[in-house]
């Protein structure tokens, strides 16, 4: 199986990893992967529980992600999910 790759500056390869799910069990809602991702990948979402709601991080638009993974670098919990983009 084949994976989109790229070239780095020093010319070795590099196969970016996109953004593909955030687990809403882990996920704390403290929006640090939201602030760390400069193409708007990631946004917030209310869960309504039994007495009262939260608010946890969502992928709202992983056509831009570019497999920086910087939302993942400042996730305090690991919640978030990366896949290769199969070429």
């Amino acid at each position: 199986m084949a994976f989109v790759t790229g070239i780095k500056k020093n010319g070795s390869s590099w196969t970016p990893q996109f953004v593909s799910s955030i687990d809403k069990e882990v996920c704390i809602g403290c929006a640090r992967c939201f602030k760390s991702c400069a193409y708007g990948c990631l946004g917030p979402y209310e869960i309504e529980e039994e007495d009262d709601a939260r608010m946890i991080m969502q992928v709202t638009n992983d056509g831009n992600c570019i497999g920086c993974r910087a939302c993942s670098k400042a996730c305090p919990k690991g919640c978030l999910t990366h896949e290769p983009l199969e070429a």
